[in-house]
């Protein structure tokens, strides 16, 4: 080798062992810079290397010389700062609007695309190496490979198909086609991990989560829609079991009014009206809640209203009606309510005579005075400005004359309503009488 191009040759090392230093210490905080000095030092080795009439993409024999390493080793750092300055490129400039994870996966896939290219590169032109061959011995050894690790490899494909698809992210909570929902703690491309509402961590192959219907409950947001059936005995028009049905849903406190609950009238035969309560509720952990809210208001608007829930579609049984009993509302009310429920029968007897049963219509303001719910959804303003819906059963006011002016004193009723009024002064009157009923107050 001519003198003048083994300097050439010592240069390109040099520089290539430079660009190494100066990549290590920019570090992976300034790609910009890195990409800068790996393009410099890349274009004088570039330079350095034709000088030297060295073509580092063709192979040539070595002398084994004291030359030859000079050379091999010239060759192989060329293509590895060919290799590391595509990467810079690919790591700034492949770049994903709003989606970090699918950009970050492409920039990962096209650099190991780059390290294979350049790998198989110096084995052909630095070690003239038969690629045909390592190709086809590769190709073998991929699919034994392949097949022996089919479950592996089907589970990191369906992970970065469910990545590149967005279907669901962390935080996230989920609905699978055989049942089972949580919320998405984990993934990687191997399984994703879900946390039950049994608080349990369930871990999901990707490639069985790839094979299920899913629904993401958490977008657009996670309020979601709840459907409740509710079986009517037909002794009554639909239309006001469509009402009252209706006030069900507008008493609850749990679910969510905007927008607004809806009852629907399945259908009708002999045995039943089937109707189903679709409302919705803010997030997943409310749903428990909220649907016993609701199924304890249909239960006490049914009582209100007369309105008898029918037998189950199975039941092969034919009742005889029960006689009605001879039993007035305001005293089945008045055993219900948790301020009157521990009098006597005979002392709550006595309080009948001063209920004065009243009706009001929707939007209108209820007098400041003590009464008991009868149908109708009536809503009250509560501790720090909360407005809280009433059912049948449940109390306006307060029994104490010193409290009637802080407890629930603005009232007006959702929908037409039916109360009880109680005048307090004649409760108490009454009670001064009996002092059974003065304790029990």
């Amino acid at each position: 080798m001519p003198q003048h191009a083994y300097l050439f040759v010592i240069a390109t090392v040099v520089l290539g062992v430079a660009g190494i230093i100066v990549w290590h210490f920019q570090g992976r905080n300034r790609p910009t810079g890195r990409l800068l000095a790996q393009i410099i030092c890349f274009l004088g080795m570039s330079l350095t290397i034709h000088l030297a009439d060295v073509v580092p993409f063709r192979f040539e024999a070595p002398h084994f010389d004291e030359n030859s390493a000079l050379v091999v080793s010239a060759k192989i750092l060329w293509w590895t700062h060919l290799s590391w300055a595509t990467i810079g490129f690919v790591r700034i400039y492949i770049v994903l609007d709003r989606r970090p994870r699918e950009a970050r996966l492409v920039q990962d896939l096209l650099v190991a695309i780059v390290y294979l290219g350049v790998f198989l590169s110096i084995l052909a032109f630095v070690f003239g190496a038969p690629i045909a061959t390592l190709l086809a011995t590769s190709g073998v050894v991929a699919i034994i490979l392949g097949l022996a690790l089919q479950n592996t490899l089907g589970d990191v494909f369906s992970g970065v198909a469910l990545t590149l698809g967005r279907t669901y992210a962390i935080g996230d909570w989920i609905l699978l086609g055989d049942g089972s929902e949580g919320r998405v703690i984990a993934s990687n491309w191997r399984s994703t991990y879900l946390l039950t509402s049994a608080n349990n961590v369930v871990v999901l192959p990707n490639s069985v989560l790839a094979k299920q219907s899913l629904t993401n409950v958490s977008k657009p947001d996670e309020t979601h829609q709840i459907v409740l059936p509710v079986n009517i005995v037909p002794n009554r028009s639909p239309h006001l079991i469509l009402a009252v049905m209706q006030e069900v849903v507008n008493g609850s406190n749990t679910i969510v009014h905007n927008p607004p609950p809806i009852v629907s009238l399945v259908g009708i035969n002999g045995a039943a009206i089937e109707i189903q309560l679709l409302f919705q509720v803010r997030s997943p952990s409310q749903r428990v809640s909220a649907r016993n809210e609701v199924v304890d208001l249909v239960y006490r608007h049914c009582v209100a209203n007369d309105i008898s829930l029918s037998l189950p579609p199975a039941t092969q049984a034919v009742l005889e009606a029960p006689p009605k009993k001879d039993v007035r509302p305001v005293s089945s009310l008045l055993g219900s309510t948790t301020e009157l429920s521990r009098l006597k029968p005979e002392e709550r007897d006595r309080l009948l005579a001063s209920a004065v049963l009243k009706s009001y219509e929707a939007g209108e303001k209820l007098t400041n005075r003590f009464a008991v719910i009868r149908t109708g959804v009536v809503e009250v303003r509560g501790a720090d400005d909360e407005n809280i819906r009433l059912a049948p059963g449940d109390t306006i006011g307060a029994l104490e004359p010193q409290d009637q002016c802080s407890r629930n004193t603005d009232a007006r009723a959702i929908t037409r309503a039916t109360v009880y009024e109680i005048d307090p002064a004649s409760i108490f009157a009454e009670s001064s009488e009996d002092p059974g009923v003065s304790a029990a107050s």
